[in-house]
């Protein structure tokens, strides 16, 4: 069946969908992807295009869409008035996999002191008893698609895994903690996996780091808006935790002179934990995956649920 599709992605995405056997027609949107064209059925789009997206829809919306598909992992850069479509779905799992290497490569660099650098001369020859990877606690805040694969690989390197979840049963091996507070005592490394919903929002704060097992190391992959930066700062200060590896901020990149450039426990990269040389063409794959399901009737992977804000 062929019809329109709207595209604010990249070129190669669109000419994976161009090329779809349907023969669907892919109108590219150069720039508010919000601003669809005439008779398009399905709008593949990136949630960060959305930042400026105005407060009211657009007189007409959702026009002819039947369907919104992201090229994203989240979509809380959407206003609520993008859901009037009728179905939206993200690209649930595309970014599992990476982030998870990123998540235990920052468990590893924190045990093995790989953030002290080289030793650049003699006088720096000084041994440094290491942590042990093995034993340790990996806590997950959010066992979905990213923290069934930090958990996997975790419990492969012989980790102790705890977890929460939305819904569902956890996966093996991965013990349930009842509420966020006791994850955080329970972890040497707690990572954030969650979706940024009002109920997440500024989760980690002053009354939930005081429960936090001392020492712990926390990893930020998700939102930065999880992360009260104050209560952070004052707790790495105090000792209680002896660092944060953050993928991400809130704003992006944060402003000159911010104290996450220069504290000493905090280790900040530029939210890339997804982007891998593969990512393009496993992200087109899933996508090309979606449109067949669709114009065949078929249940979608990802689907955005409104309510609860993923």
């Amino acid at each position: 069946m062929s019809v329109i599709l709207a595209s604010s992605l990249p070129e190669a995405f669109g000419a994976a969908l161009a090329g779809h056997s349907s023969g669907s027609e892919v109108r590219r949107i150069a720039g508010r992807p919000w601003e669809v064209p005439p008779g398009a059925r399905a709008l593949f789009t990136y949630q960060s295009q959305w930042k400026a997206a105005p407060a009211e829809a657009p007189p007409g919306w959702p026009f002819a869409l039947e369907w919104v598909q992201v090229a994203s992992a989240g979509v809380d850069t959407f206003p609520a008035w993008v859901h009037r479509v009728p179905l939206v779905t993200r690209a649930a799992g595309v970014h599992a996999r990476p982030i998870a290497e990123y998540v235990i490569g920052a468990v590893f660099a924190h045990e093995k002191g790989f953030w002290r650098g080289s030793v650049a001369g003699p006088a720096a020859w000084a041994p440094h008893t290491l942590g042990s990877v093995a034993g340790k606690t990996l806590g997950i805040a959010g066992v979905g698609e990213i923290g069934r694969d930090c958990a996997r690989l975790a419990l492969a390197l012989g980790m102790n895994v705890c977890g929460m979840t939305r819904g569902g049963a956890l996966p093996p091996g991965v013990a349930p903690a009842g509420t966020f507070e006791a994850l955080m005592a329970a972890s040497d490394h707690l990572v954030l996996a969650l979706p940024l919903t009002a109920a997440t929002r500024g989760i980690v704060n002053a009354q939930t780091l005081a429960h936090a097992r001392p020492g712990l190391h926390l990893i930020n992959i998700a939102r930065g808006a999880m992360i009260d930066e104050d209560a952070l700062i004052a707790a790495l200060d105090a000792g209680r935790l002896s660092a944060a590896t953050l993928d991400v901020t809130a704003p992006e990149p944060p402003p000159a002179g911010h104290p996450f450039y220069s504290h000493p426990a905090v280790r900040l990269t530029p939210h890339h934990s997804g982007a891998v040389e593969d990512l393009d063409a496993r992200m087109a794959a899933a996508l090309v995956a979606n449109l067949d399901a669709w114009l065949a009737g078929r249940p979608l992977r990802g689907r955005v649920h409104p309510a609860a804000g993923y």
